[in-house]
């Protein structure tokens, strides 16, 4: 087994302008075109956190995705990111609300 297909989960705190404009929504679908698991969803501080597991490759992939802006009516300032041990198995990529 190769570095690349280890199985990993970042968290990450996506800021800017990233509510209300279907961010969550466009993480989910581009979540579940990678074959991740985790979720989406607003913060109180206006901000979206996004968990995602998979293999760490395509995780890495989403990240660059949130970095790069995500879609295309969303702003991103930053993207805070750090490993994270869910406390439970995801099954597929939700939204929580």
């Amino acid at each position: 087994m190769t570095d690349e297909d280890r199985s990993c989960c970042v968290i990450c705190w996506v800021h800017g302008s990233v509510q209300g404009v279907g961010f969550r929504y466009s993480t989910q679908h581009e979540a579940q075109r990678l074959g991740l698991t985790g979720y989406a969803r607003n913060m109180d501080d206006g901000s979206v956190e996004v968990l995602a597991c998979g293999e760490k490759n395509q995780v890495e992939q989403l990240v660059s995705w949130l970095k790069a802006g995500g879609p295309r009516s969303a702003r991103v300032d930053k993207v805070l990111t750090e490993p994270h041990q869910p406390d439970r198995e995801w099954t597929n990529f939700g939204i929580r609300y």
